[in-house]
Protein backbone atom coordinates (compact mmCIF):
# COMPACT_ATOMS: atom_id res chain seq x y z
CA UNK A 1 0.00 0.00 0.00
CA UNK A 2 1.33 3.45 -0.93
CA UNK A 3 0.16 5.66 1.93
CA UNK A 4 1.52 8.74 0.15
CA UNK A 5 -1.75 8.72 -1.81
CA UNK A 6 -3.48 10.23 1.22
CA UNK A 7 -1.45 13.40 0.65
CA UNK A 8 -3.48 13.99 -2.51
CA UNK A 9 -6.61 14.74 -0.48
CA UNK A 10 -7.24 18.48 -0.74
CA UNK A 11 -7.38 20.38 2.54
CA UNK A 12 -8.20 23.94 3.50
CA UNK A 13 -6.24 25.65 6.25
CA UNK A 14 -7.79 27.23 9.34
CA UNK A 15 -6.97 28.75 12.70
CA UNK A 16 -9.09 27.22 15.45
CA UNK A 17 -9.49 29.44 18.50
CA UNK A 18 -10.53 28.45 22.01
CA UNK A 19 -10.64 30.12 25.38
CA UNK A 20 -10.11 28.90 28.92
CA UNK A 21 -7.67 30.17 31.51
CA UNK A 22 -6.26 32.09 28.53
CA UNK A 23 -6.94 32.53 24.82
CA UNK A 24 -5.25 30.26 22.30
CA UNK A 25 -5.33 29.26 18.65
CA UNK A 26 -3.69 26.69 16.41
CA UNK A 27 -3.44 25.83 12.72
CA UNK A 28 -5.54 22.92 11.50
CA UNK A 29 -6.61 21.33 8.24
CA UNK A 30 -9.27 18.94 9.58
CA UNK A 31 -12.70 20.68 9.72
CA UNK A 32 -15.49 19.27 7.57
CA UNK A 33 -19.22 19.85 7.33
CA UNK A 34 -21.06 16.71 8.43
CA UNK A 35 -24.75 17.80 8.33
CA UNK A 36 -26.67 20.84 7.13
CA UNK A 37 -29.97 20.48 9.03
CA UNK A 38 -28.92 21.35 11.65
CA UNK A 39 -25.54 22.71 10.53
CA UNK A 40 -22.80 20.60 12.09
CA UNK A 41 -19.05 20.38 11.56
CA UNK A 42 -16.40 17.92 12.71
CA UNK A 43 -13.00 19.09 13.93
CA UNK A 44 -10.16 16.68 14.75
CA UNK A 45 -7.20 17.78 16.88
CA UNK A 46 -4.22 16.07 18.47
CA UNK A 47 -4.80 15.26 22.15
CA UNK A 48 -1.51 16.86 23.15
CA UNK A 49 -2.50 20.20 21.61
CA UNK A 50 -3.24 22.96 24.12
CA UNK A 51 -6.23 24.16 22.06
CA UNK A 52 -7.69 20.64 22.27
CA UNK A 53 -7.58 20.82 26.07
CA UNK A 54 -9.36 24.18 26.08
CA UNK A 55 -12.12 22.86 23.81
CA UNK A 56 -12.50 19.77 26.01
CA UNK A 57 -13.02 22.03 29.03
CA UNK A 58 -15.42 24.55 27.48
CA UNK A 59 -17.04 22.75 24.53
CA UNK A 60 -16.64 25.92 22.42
CA UNK A 61 -14.40 27.00 19.55
CA UNK A 62 -14.29 29.29 16.53
CA UNK A 63 -12.66 28.50 13.18
CA UNK A 64 -11.20 31.21 10.99
CA UNK A 65 -11.07 30.10 7.35
CA UNK A 66 -7.70 31.27 6.05
CA UNK A 67 -7.66 33.10 2.72
CA UNK A 68 -4.87 33.12 0.15
CA UNK A 69 -3.54 36.47 1.43
CA UNK A 70 -2.48 34.95 4.78
CA UNK A 71 1.30 35.43 5.21
CA UNK A 72 3.72 32.89 6.64
CA UNK A 73 3.78 34.89 9.89
CA UNK A 74 0.23 33.67 10.67
CA UNK A 75 1.46 30.07 10.44
CA UNK A 76 4.55 30.84 12.51
CA UNK A 77 2.44 32.44 15.23
CA UNK A 78 -0.35 29.87 15.47
CA UNK A 79 1.38 26.75 14.17
CA UNK A 80 5.00 26.61 15.25
CA UNK A 81 4.71 27.25 18.98
CA UNK A 82 2.60 26.09 21.91
CA UNK A 83 0.10 28.31 23.66
CA UNK A 84 1.01 26.58 26.91
CA UNK A 85 4.32 28.43 26.93
CA UNK A 86 3.71 31.45 24.66
CA UNK A 87 1.08 34.19 24.50
CA UNK A 88 0.14 33.95 20.81
CA UNK A 89 -1.69 37.29 20.99
CA UNK A 90 1.17 39.36 22.44
CA UNK A 91 2.18 40.62 18.98
CA UNK A 92 -0.94 39.69 16.99
CA UNK A 93 -3.83 42.15 16.92
CA UNK A 94 -5.91 41.08 13.89
CA UNK A 95 -8.62 39.38 15.98
CA UNK A 96 -11.96 40.23 17.54
CA UNK A 97 -14.29 38.32 19.84
CA UNK A 98 -17.40 36.70 18.43
CA UNK A 99 -20.75 36.11 20.09
CA UNK A 100 -19.31 33.18 22.07
CA UNK A 101 -16.51 35.33 23.51
CA UNK A 102 -13.83 33.54 21.47
CA UNK A 103 -11.48 35.23 19.04
CA UNK A 104 -11.64 34.99 15.25
CA UNK A 105 -9.41 36.64 12.66
CA UNK A 106 -10.40 40.02 11.23
CA UNK A 107 -7.74 39.80 8.52
CA UNK A 108 -6.35 36.94 6.37
CA UNK A 109 -9.63 35.00 6.61
CA UNK A 110 -12.65 34.85 4.31
CA UNK A 111 -15.03 33.71 7.03
CA UNK A 112 -15.47 32.15 10.43
CA UNK A 113 -17.58 29.42 12.04
CA UNK A 114 -18.34 29.14 15.76
CA UNK A 115 -19.16 25.73 17.16
CA UNK A 116 -20.58 24.19 20.32
CA UNK A 117 -19.49 20.60 20.89
CA UNK A 118 -22.26 17.97 20.99
CA UNK A 119 -20.11 14.86 20.90
CA UNK A 120 -16.45 13.92 21.32
CA UNK A 121 -14.99 10.83 19.67
CA UNK A 122 -11.70 9.37 20.90
CA UNK A 123 -9.43 8.47 17.95
CA UNK A 124 -6.39 7.26 19.91
CA UNK A 125 -3.93 10.12 19.32
CA UNK A 126 -6.66 12.63 18.38
CA UNK A 127 -10.11 13.76 19.46
CA UNK A 128 -12.90 14.48 16.99
CA UNK A 129 -15.34 17.15 18.09
CA UNK A 130 -18.80 17.11 16.49
CA UNK A 131 -20.28 20.57 16.93
CA UNK A 132 -23.35 22.48 15.84
CA UNK A 133 -22.83 25.98 14.49
CA UNK A 134 -23.78 28.84 16.77
CA UNK A 135 -22.51 31.67 14.56
CA UNK A 136 -20.89 32.20 11.16
CA UNK A 137 -20.08 35.01 8.76
CA UNK A 138 -18.39 35.70 5.43
CA UNK A 139 -15.54 38.22 5.73
CA UNK A 140 -14.20 38.44 2.17
CA UNK A 141 -14.47 36.94 -1.32
CA UNK A 142 -10.82 35.85 -1.42
CA UNK A 143 -10.27 32.12 -2.14
CA UNK A 144 -9.71 29.75 0.77
CA UNK A 145 -6.08 28.80 1.25
CA UNK A 146 -5.46 25.14 0.55
CA UNK A 147 -2.58 23.12 1.90
CA UNK A 148 -1.20 22.89 -1.66
CA UNK A 149 -1.29 26.69 -2.05
CA UNK A 150 0.48 27.07 1.29
CA UNK A 151 3.23 24.62 0.26
CA UNK A 152 3.81 26.22 -3.15
CA UNK A 153 3.17 29.94 -2.51
CA UNK A 154 3.44 30.76 1.21
CA UNK A 155 5.89 28.45 2.95
CA UNK A 156 9.45 29.77 2.47
CA UNK A 157 11.62 27.68 0.20
CA UNK A 158 14.85 26.39 1.65
CA UNK A 159 17.81 27.08 -0.57
CA UNK A 160 20.68 25.06 0.86
CA UNK A 161 24.08 26.20 -0.38
CA UNK A 162 25.94 23.63 1.65
CA UNK A 163 26.65 20.04 0.75
CA UNK A 164 25.87 18.46 4.11
CA UNK A 165 23.44 19.49 6.78
CA UNK A 166 20.01 18.94 8.33
CA UNK A 167 16.71 20.41 7.11
CA UNK A 168 13.72 21.01 9.40
CA UNK A 169 10.73 19.14 7.97
CA UNK A 170 8.35 21.67 9.53
CA UNK A 171 9.65 25.10 8.49
CA UNK A 172 12.62 24.42 6.20
CA UNK A 173 15.34 25.79 8.49
CA UNK A 174 18.82 24.50 7.57
CA UNK A 175 21.30 23.38 10.22
CA UNK A 176 24.83 23.35 8.83
CA UNK A 177 26.98 20.48 9.99
CA UNK A 178 27.49 16.77 9.68
CA UNK A 179 26.01 15.88 13.09
CA UNK A 180 22.84 17.34 14.56
CA UNK A 181 22.87 17.44 18.38
CA UNK A 182 20.15 15.21 19.84
CA UNK A 183 18.83 18.09 21.96
CA UNK A 184 18.81 20.62 19.10
CA UNK A 185 15.68 22.81 18.86
CA UNK A 186 14.84 24.65 15.64
CA UNK A 187 15.22 28.42 16.22
CA UNK A 188 12.31 29.16 13.86
CA UNK A 189 9.53 26.66 14.70
CA UNK A 190 10.85 25.22 17.99
CA UNK A 191 10.62 21.56 16.85
CA UNK A 192 13.25 19.11 18.01
CA UNK A 193 15.93 17.07 16.25
CA UNK A 194 13.41 14.33 15.41
CA UNK A 195 11.81 16.65 12.86
CA UNK A 196 15.05 17.13 10.86
CA UNK A 197 16.22 15.22 7.80
CA UNK A 198 19.87 14.86 6.87
CA UNK A 199 20.94 15.85 3.35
Amino acid sequence: MNEKAIRNIAYGLYVVFAKGEKDNGCITNTPIQVTNTPSRIALTLNKSNYTTKLIQNTGLFTLSILSEDAPFSVFQNFGFQSGETVDKFADFADVTRGENGIYHLTKYANGYLSGSVEQTIDLDTHLMFIAHLTDADVLSSLPTMTYGFYQSKVKPKATPTIEHGWKCNICGYIYEGENLPADFVCPICKHGAGDFTKF
